[in-house]
């Protein structure tokens, strides 16, 4: 009698176990196995891709008749956008232009912190770039439209900022691979952010809560979004969200040609994919411009001229040939 009451015992204890494991797996697991969170979050660039004057850099090549010899303009800019100042750095600039703190470039060097302060080039991204452009020590910033907050940092420091569009870029928004969504209209995206759309199934997907997720505040697509929502405002969304399936957002060549992260996949809007043709024609609904940005008080006479050279002909194919498209 006691051997079958220790027996019932164990039975019911592994009996609960399994059902809270089942229940778990149901809850969390299973709704787990397609999340993709960790794909929707910032990716570091590497940054040693880039570099100018470094053999086997990923920078493109051309002919270029401006070559600048002294006065050189800092460039600084966005993670999406290092390949183009690079670029620049690149065919214009001397060689020896760009120097490290030790004499090489950083493993570590995320967020160039080992350029040195001579260096022609730098690496702030885009929330510290703008400080750096208002505080004077970048002459040129590669970015996207500045937020609010950045525009009233410049108005307290009593700084004008010029800018000039040098290149086009779509913002899109991305979901794993496997999510079944290949496309959603403008008006269906913004009610997901608005937390109206909850779940897959109300879009044409399957039944899994959507998790949608925002940026950094400050950076070039987290501004580029809260354009992009117009009197939509950002919903509250539920906290089981992280057991749904994301959505996030960036821009086209940062996803498609830095990253390259094979998990997601770019959804098209309103019908239009965003590929560089669509872009170019304007036929994909959300077009940004990026900018070269400099302080009006600058009175460095090659600002003027390197900005000359990138909207001429050379500096347009430059563009392309990072990946961007041209302005013009």
């Amino acid at each position: 009698m006691k051997l079958t009451k220790q027996i019932a015992t164990i039975v019911l204890i592994v009996a609960v176990f399994a059902a809270f494991n089942l229940s778990m797996y149901q809850l969390l697991t299973r709704r787990l196995s397609n999340n993709f969170s960790d794909a929707t979050q910032a990716q570091m660039i590497d940054v040693r891709s880039y570099l100018p004057h470094k053999k086997g850099s990923d920078l493109p090549k051309i002919h270029s008749s401006l070559k600048l010899t002294d006065n050189l303009p800092v460039l600084d800019g966005a993670a999406a956008l290092v390949p183009v100042y690079a670029a620049v750095i690149d065919n214009v600039y001397p060689n020896g232009c760009v120097t490290y703190d030790g004499g090489e470039f950083s493993d570590d060097n995320y967020y160039g912190e080992n350029f040195a302060e001579d260096s022609a080039m730098q690496y702030n991204n885009t929330v510290r770039g703008y400080q750096a452009i208002v505080d004077g020590t970048t002459d040129i910033l590669f970015c996207a439209a500045p937020s609010d907050a950045q525009k009233q940092y410049a108005e307290e420091k009593g700084v004008e900022l010029v800018y000039v569009p040098v290149g086009l870029e779509g913002f899109v928004f991305f979901v794993n691979e496997n999510n079944p969504v290949d496309n959603l209209t403008v008006e269906q995206i913004r009610k997901i952010y608005a937390c109206e759309y909850t779940n897959w199934s109300e879009v044409g997907g399957a039944n899994r809560i959507i998790n949608p997720v925002t940026r950094l505040e400050g950076s070039g697509s987290q501004t580029t979004f809260e354009l992009f929502m117009g009197d939509y405002k950002l919903g509250r969304k539920s906290l089981l969200a992280i057991t749904g399936a994301s959505i996030g957002f960036s821009f086209r060549y940062y996803m498609d040609g830095i990253v390259q992260n094979d998990s997601v996949k770019m959804l098209s809007l309103n019908g239009v994919y965003p590929n560089t043709e669509n872009i170019k024609n304007r036929s994909y609904p959300i077009v940004a411009q990026f900018y070269a940005i400099y302080r009006a008080d600058n009175d460095n006479e090659n600002i003027p001229a390197l900005i000359d050279w990138l909207l001429s002909e050379e500096g347009q194919t430059l563009i392309e040939e990072t990946g961007y498209v041209r302005i013009n």
